[in-house]
């Protein structure tokens, strides 16, 4: 596999690798073209110096072939350490030092005629050339020698002043050295910083892996470090952490919801089959058998109802079950749902105080679905309601909603438990446990019915009195 610690390696040290020759090529190109217009620099200053020299040396009327004019010619070549040639205006050699000594061996030589046309065109030469005479090429810098003969300039000769391009070699290499040597150094920790900031990088992925892969496998304890940095990993951390713990309280959720639902069914089928097995048995005397017969029917029925809500949170849950915005009065639906549920609402001794508006209450939404959930929290209220007490219900209007709110008197909420109300299969051990009918999908139902009609509910539960309240958009 291409690791990423590989490819981030990799990467960065083609591009150090790359910064650094187009540094080094930029460098010695610059430093090697700095050091050359510098050597022509001071060629030039010390060809004009010795053309100036010789042309006070031919004013004087000193010879060339005089010893004094060759003393004076090797002593100023020695001074600017460089060889000097002197020649006639048409290239011939009359003078030449080599090394610092005179030599005759100039003699019968001539400079290249192109060499000599420029001086005497332009007044100066430099180039980096042989002439014909040396052996290698060198640096060469020439003037014309001029003497004043009646106030009228005229050309007595040439000076050439060269050097050995060995020195500006010396010197170039010893950048070189001095360059590589501390490139190579550089590299070296560049690499090895590289190295070190790569896997520091990586290796956090790779710990976070490990963790994802064996969160994947069930181990939803596990959690990724690295939580505690200020950068993009650290971020992904917190991520993967939040991620991690909705994970696992949806997994915590989902295998309390399975356990719930097993429970749940498990009992009234326990009934059943109790209660079937005894009457063909005959364990169950004759007379008895209406009652028992009445007891298989209601779990029945419950287990039913189970199986009903459950399919509508799994089409609710699913998106199967669109939700159609209509328009429909909610205080004729309230009313129907009143009347569907005199019967339990009697055999609890419960009075109503039912507060509507005087006319209809038009709003947008689904009416079976609301229908539901009105029949829920009505229900809801019954099953918890003192007996003896009274069931408030109330339609109001308010900033282009309705309110429909749905009160009971009977055991206080605990406060802690409010926001778990609208949980799956939720039951508080104070009330909810010893409710034999209730399953604990309710409430959820209410609650996701809602939130996909894009309303709100609000529970509050006070000295006994507990009160839901959801909204709907008014129609008009």
């Amino acid at each position: 596999m291409n690791s990423l610690f590989k490819r981030h390696f990799a990467l960065t040290a083609g591009m150090i690798l790359f910064s650094f020759a187009l540094l080094g090529s930029a460098f010695m190109t610059l430093s090697y073209q700095y050091a050359v217009r510098d050597q022509k620099a001071s060629l030039d200053s010390k060809a004009n110096y010795m053309a100036a020299l010789t042309s006070q040396l031919l004013s004087r009327e000193v010879g060339v072939a005089d010893e004094d004019f060759e003393a004076y010619l090797t002593a100023a070549a020695r001074l600017i350490d460089s060889d000097v040639i002197l020649c006639q205006p048409d290239g011939q050699v009359l003078f030449g030092s080599g090394g610092g000594e005179p030599t005759d061996a100039w003699d019968g030589k001539y400079i290249p005629q192109a060499a000599v046309e420029k001086l005497l065109q332009e007044g100066r030469y430099s180039a980096m050339t042989s002439l014909g005479i040396f052996s290698e090429r060198r640096f060469v810098s020439g003037a014309p020698v001029t003497v004043n003969r009646g106030g009228t300039p005229e050309i007595r000769g040439l000076i050439l002043v060269t050097i050995s391009t060995d020195e500006l070699t010396e010197m170039w290499r010893g950048f070189s050295v001095i360059f590589f040597f501390t490139a190579v150094v550089v590299l070296c920790i560049a690499f090895l910083s590289c190295s070190v900031s790569s896997r520091q990088q990586t290796k956090p992925l790779q710990e976070m892996t490990d963790v994802v892969r064996r969160f994947g496998m069930g181990e939803y304890d596990l959690r990724a470090d690295g939580h505690n940095r200020n950068d993009e990993v650290g971020e992904l951390a917190r991520a993967f952490n939040a991620m991690a713990d909705s994970i696992a309280c949806a997994e915590q959720k989902r295998s309390e919801f399975v356990a719930n639902i097993s429970h749940e069914l498990k009992t009234p089928m326990t009934t059943i089959a109790g209660f079937a097995d005894g009457i063909l048995d005959g364990t169950i005397p004759p007379e008895k058998e209406r009652e028992y017969l009445q007891t298989i029917s209601d779990e029945t029925r419950r287990l039913a109802r189970l199986v009903r809500r459950m399919l509508d949170m799994s089409r609710l849950q699913s998106g199967d079950m669109v939700l159609s915005q209509t328009e429909f009065d909610v205080v004729e639906t309230m009313a129907q749902v009143l009347i569907s549920l005199e019967g339990k609402i009697n055999g609890r001794k419960l009075d109503v105080d039912a507060r509507f508006p005087d006319g209809p209450v038009l709003v947008w939404g689904d009416p079976d679905s609301i229908t539901q959930v009105c029949y829920n929290l009505m229900d809801n209220a019954i099953k918890f309601s003192t007996p003896g007490t009274v069931i408030g219900v109330s339609i109001t209007t308010k900033g282009g909603k309705a309110y429909v709110s749905v009160r009971n008197t009977g055991e206080t909420i605990p406060e802690e438990e409010l926001p778990l109300i609208f949980d799956r299969l939720h039951k508080s051990d104070r009330s909810r446990s010893l409710d034999k009918e209730g399953v604990g999908l309710g409430l959820y139902l209410v609650k996701t019915i809602l939130n996909e009609l894009k309303e709100s509910i609000t529970v509050t539960s006070k000295d006994g009195v507990t009160e839901f309240t959801f909204t709907l958009t008014l129609a008009r």
